[in-house]
C-alpha cells in the first residue's frame, strides 16, 4: 500500500480496497493509524479531478 501511495499519482480508496481487500473504513483507519501516526508519513488527501474519488498520496516535505 505504500508504494502505491509512493506513486505521483496517488491512489483511490477503490484501489486500496481491491489491493488489500479491506473495507474503506479499515483503508482509511490504517492511512490514518499506521502511515500518519506511527510511521510519520505525510499522507495527503486530493479531491478528484472531475472523476468524484479522492486521491491520496504520500508526499515529502520540501526542504
Amino acid at each position: 500500500m505504500v508504494s502505491l501511495l509512493r506513486a505521483s499519482s496517488g491512489a483511490t480508496l477503490e484501489q486500496m480496497m481491491a489491493l488489500t481487500g479491506w473495507q474503506a473504513h479499515t483503508v482509511r483507519g490504517a492511512i490514518s493509524g499506521v502511515l500518519r501516526k506511527r510511521l510519520g508519513l505525510n499522507v495527503v488527501c486530493d479531491s478528484g479531478s472531475g472523476s468524484g474519488s479522492r486521491c491520496y498520496r504520500i508526499v515529502t516535505a520540501a526542504a
